[in-house]
């Protein structure tokens, strides 16, 4: 099954909980997500493209031959790990498996957690 699948926008999907026009249902008022600063702003990022991933990823639960959602997934979590990587060069770990973790001395205690800032 290689049809041609209607999706919102990653952000799009975000803001409403679904990533699939076709079955979205209206189920209250759609805010949009305005980050405070930068920070913020790659958490969001992350936190979209996380969101896009998990209802793809249910998808291709049910339709695991689907080529171009495959693809659509991939370039996706590629995204994803750009948004992880930028945030976490500049403001420290997200988790203790990142790379970023264990360097010099175990930072994962050491930045304040994203909600502190």
């Amino acid at each position: 099954m290689n049809n041609k699948i209607e999706l919102f926008e990653p952000y799009q999907g975000f803001i409403r909980g679904n990533m699939f026009p076709k079955i979205f249902d209206q189920y209250g008022k759609v805010y949009e997500v305005k980050p405070m600063n930068e920070q913020a702003e790659l958490l969001t990022y992350i936190d979209i493209y996380d969101f896009a991933l998990i209802d793809l990823g249910l998808y291709l639960d049910v339709y695991p031959n689907n080529t171009n959602m495959l693809n659509l997934y991939q370039d996706l979590l590629q995204k994803k790990n750009e948004f992880v990587t930028k945030y976490e060069e500049t403001y420290g770990p997200l988790t203790k498996m990142s790379k970023y973790t264990a360097t010099s001395k175990w930072n994962w205690l050491m930045n304040p957690w994203p909600w502190e800032v």
